[in-house]
């Protein structure tokens, strides 16, 4: 056998023992009360509870912001972000959160924000536009 198909049958092995042993990843969105029960890592879509309290003094602590979403079922949980507060956070239309549930608070690593688009008005005008 050549020296070229063994290298090759080698890295083959080595990709699908890679892709086999990969962490699995978060692919469905989750609400608290699940979250709660699985104390493993979920993903949360909801929407920013601005009638509550938000957290983030950048001078005393960079790394540490806090606020409440309410998830798709209504339920409103504490959120604790150990990192900086994202921009344009309160114009946000949904915040997915990844994280576990510690207790009654959610820790989340990773947040996601859909915020309105900046587009949006220039749509309706062209859409108007055209109809005319």
């Amino acid at each position: 056998m050549k020296k070229i198909y063994i290298v090759a049958l080698v890295l083959m092995v080595a990709a699908a023992f890679m892709l086999f042993k990969s962490p699995p990843e978060v692919n469905t969105y989750s609400d608290f009360s699940s979250a709660r029960e699985s104390q493993k890592e979920v993903k949360i879509a909801g929407q920013l509870a601005k009638d509550k309290e938000m957290y983030y003094e950048p001078t005393k602590d960079p790394n540490y912001f806090t606020f409440f979403i309410r998830d798709a079922k209504g339920e409103e949980r504490k959120v604790i972000l150990f990192a900086a507060k994202p921009q344009d956070f309160e114009m946000s239309e949904q915040i997915v959160v990844t994280g576990k549930m510690k207790g009654e608070e959610f820790v989340a690593n990773d947040v996601l924000l859909k915020c309105p688009s900046k587009y949006k008005d220039e749509e309706v005008y062209i859409k108007s536009e055209k109809s005319s």
